[in-house]
């Protein structure tokens, strides 16, 4: 199950530059996993400053 952005997130981009795959992009001024390509690795959660990515 991929990871996922909760109402924490301060848009720093932080979790978008860790990401290996791109899994992450920034929409509608927050940012968005993407399901089918998030590999689950949970680098994106272990570098966001607020603790806002779950999963």
């Amino acid at each position: 199950m991929a990871h996922t952005i909760t109402d924490a997130c301060v848009s720093c981009g932080t979790c978008e530059a860790e990401c290996p795959v791109g899994a992450i992009s920034e929409g509608d001024g927050k940012y968005e996993i993407d399901a089918d390509a998030c590999l689950d690795c949970g680098a994106c959660a272990a570098a966001c400053p607020t603790g806002a990515i779950e999963g």
